[in-house]
């Protein structure tokens, strides 16, 4: 637990607000080293577990109740420095809930701040418990620190994107044609495991096209099943986990001899992040002018409307997370903060290309976290 990150923040809180409740997230991570675990896609539930998480004041240790299961089979019982309370799996949640808030000797009509992250099964709980409160976001309360990265954070970051380049090394040695993306697809999420990660960031994408291969959004069940064969370019999406740090990676890699087209996108992409690289500029630049200025390219080659998104997002303990690379995002670049840079060419039915690595704002400019494949990939 980095007790430095909480003190500060329980400074930001005494301005604002009375208490603080974070359920188990990446802003309960980040404050206190409560470890997420890797989602699953279905819900799961335990007796009790809309009071999970943690209750922050000014002035008090975080106090953390827990169902009997999350805190036994989820090992949380185990973790050191705070004031774990364990829900029976019979017993009563408010009341356990009362207690907790009783200790804390709040004022009347409390200003209670709740993250973003909370459910609307506990929002609805604690209403009738804290019936006279004033809510606010803690997430909110706490975005002036995540946004901003210490070095030490920086290095945490850097190994997670070490581990998702040492997978996709680990996959172009398995790349076949006639492979499924699906095939792709799971040889990259065992390798990001084999090599460190707790699994995937976000759900591993890959975007396929060219004459023959029309580009698919959003149809995994029809995508994951086609035969990859000769000419097609495919576009890798993912990233790996390093102690609760997100990565976010992309490359291009072509099957068969790439045309002149095939090359020319992937050439203009490159240009592309390398301008937005040397536009995000600490102190001096936007997110929006960090937009403009890698988007120009693809735009001034004619091929403008098929840099379908924005730039790039921040990233850190989630992957999306604000500022945004984009127009209208008006913020100003401070040094320490983390984006992705991740032009692309989507053509539906021609050959497309995105490149991916995450970069820091610096004075004079972006600084890359990673930094192979610069060429396109070709496997012939």
């Amino acid at each position: 637990m980095s007790n430095d990150r909480l003190r500060q923040f329980q400074e930001i809180l005494g301005q604002h607000a009375d208490l603080a409740f974070f359920p188990i997230s990446s802003d309960l991570q980040y404050l206190t080293g409560v470890p997420r675990d890797f989602p699953n896609y279905g819900n799961t539930i335990h007796p009790g577990d809309w009071l999970e998480g943690a209750w922050i004041t000014p002035n008090h240790a975080p106090v953390l109740p827990l169902p009997r299961m999350t805190a036994e089979f989820g090992g949380l019982n185990r973790l050191e420095g705070l004031d774990i309370r364990v829900l029976g799996d019979w017993d009563d949640p408010s009341d356990m809930v009362r207690g907790i808030l009783e200790g804390f000797n709040l004022p009347a009509n409390p200003r209670v701040a709740i993250s973003n992250f909370a459910t609307g099964e506990t929002v609805s709980h604690l209403q009738p418990i804290l019936p006279d409160a004033v809510w606010l976001s803690a997430t909110k309360l706490l975005h002036p620190m995540r946004v901003l990265k210490t070095e030490a954070d920086i290095e945490l970051m850097k190994e997670a994107g070490r581990i998702t380049e040492a997978a996709f090394a680990e996959t172009l040695t398995s790349l076949r044609h006639g492979m499924t993306e699906l095939e792709i697809v799971e040889e990259v999420n065992f390798q990001l495991r084999k090599h460190g990660s707790l699994g995937q960031s976000f759900t591993t994408s890959l975007y396929n096209s060219g004459p023959d291969h029309p580009l698919l959004w959003g149809a995994r069940m029809e995508s994951w099943h086609r035969a990859l064969n000769p000419p097609v370019s495919i576009l890798f999406d993912f990233g790996g986990i390093y102690q609760g740090w997100c990565y976010d990676f992309g490359r291009t890699v072509f099957f068969g001899e790439p045309n002149d087209e095939a090359r020319r996108v992937h050439r203009l992409i490159m240009e592309s992040q390398a301008a937005g690289i040397a536009a995000l500029k600490a102190g001096e630049a936007t997110t929006t002018a960090t937009d403009r200025a890698a988007r120009k390219v693809i735009e001034d080659a004619g091929y403008g409307e098929t840099f379908r998104h924005r730039l790039g997002h921040a990233i850190g303990m989630d992957v999306h997370e604000p500022p945004f690379l984009t127009e209208g995002d008006e913020t100003p670049l401070q040094e320490g903060m983390l984006f992705t840079i991740e032009p692309s060419i989507m053509q539906v039915n021609d050959y497309s290309a995105r490149i991916e690595d995450v970069v820091v704002a610096r004075p004079g400019g972006g600084e890359k976290l990673t930094h192979g494949w610069q060429d396109l990939i070709v496997v012939d």
